[in-house]
């Protein structure tokens, strides 16, 4: 039975580095089976709404997480690595743990920028969010 692993991702250089660590373990002859995630932002406002048709709304979460996808699944095509692909709109560490969980995935892998400190205090951090809403385990890919 294949290790099911959820990537998420965020488009940035940190996205591809937790997709090169998921072919690592494929590399290690490991069967997994791979999906990429990414969460958009929920544009909230009431007033956004007010003057932006849902559809247009819709076509920008959909062209902004296939912007994220991009250079994340281009690593795993490059490699041949079959994977599936999902945007989701929603609080982004929630809709991470959640999807793992509903989706029935055995490991999160997630890319990080690695800050610490004050800097990460007032940043705040999807990925100790993701950690403790995850009911599985979250593997953290820290830039090198």
């Amino acid at each position: 039975m294949p290790l099911r692993i959820l990537i998420a991702v965020d488009g940035s250089i940190h996205s591809v580095r937790a997709a090169e660590h998921v072919l690592q373990l494929a590399r290690a002859h490991c069967e997994i089976e791979v999906a990429v995630l990414n969460v958009q932002f929920p544009i909230e406002s009431g007033h956004v709404r007010q003057f932006v048709a849902r559809d247009a709304l819709e076509d920008y979460y959909r062209d902004a997480g296939l912007a994220a996808l991009k250079e994340p699944t281009a690593i795993l095509d490059a490699a041949g690595q079959a994977y599936s692909t999902h945007i989701a709109v929603g609080h982004v560490a929630e809709t991470i743990a959640r999807y793992a969980s509903e989706l029935r995935y055995d490991l999160i892998v997630l890319g990080t920028h690695g800050r610490t400190g004050l800097r990460q205090v007032v940043m705040g951090s999807v990925t100790i969010d993701v950690i403790k809403r995850a009911s599985v385990p979250v593997t953290v890919v820290k830039n090198p």
